[in-house]
């Protein structure tokens, strides 16, 4: 009886572990996504609604489900500071929230290569600066949701058969 406890024990963590890694996966994508829609409402926002960073970030955060919308709360909030510069806000904020998503570390460097520029050009230039982020983040969307649907099934099996493979080799 212990036996099977224990093999249904280790059959649930190992199917667990692969479902996370799976899910982790397309948590990527979809923030990905979201990150993208983010940059097309802050150009809007730049370009037709002349609106204040800070104040447009608050209204992206308002829009936007976690972990996105606590990257552009957070940058509000920032921005809000006295004497802070766009650039530092919007790294802070990049840091803070970084460990809530599942995103990879060139999508980092994308996000913080466009924080770097954001605030310092004319609406025109800005909007160049956010094209060329969008296209960076949609390179590795592709990227994510190619790896995604290569490995996802993959995961989740590789996880229930780990799970029955310890049990064999403990029997």
């Amino acid at each position: 009886m212990l036996k099977l406890i224990g093999a249904i024990f280790i059959i649930v963590a190992t199917s667990w572990a692969g479902f996370e890694f799976s899910k982790r996966l397309s948590q990527r994508t979809k923030q990905l996504r979201l990150f993208r829609n983010s940059l097309q409402t802050l150009e809007a926002e730049i370009m037709f609604g002349h609106a204040p960073l800070g104040e447009a970030a608050l209204r992206i955060a308002s829009q936007l489900p976690k972990p996105v919308s606590v990257h552009y709360q957070s940058f509000a909030e920032k921005l809000a500071v006295a004497g802070a510069t766009v650039m530092s806000a919007w790294e802070e904020s990049l840091n803070e929230t970084w460990n809530l998503t599942a995103l990879q570390r060139s999508e980092f460097e994308i996000l913080l290569q466009f924080g770097e520029n954001l605030g310092k050009h004319d609406r025109q230039t800005q909007q160049k600066q956010i094209m060329l982020a969008l296209s960076h983040l949609e390179r590795e969307e592709e990227n994510a949701r190619e790896k995604q649907k290569s490995y996802e099934k993959m995961a989740k099996s590789l996880g229930v058969l780990t799970g029955v493979l310890i049990i064999i080799l403990l029997m």
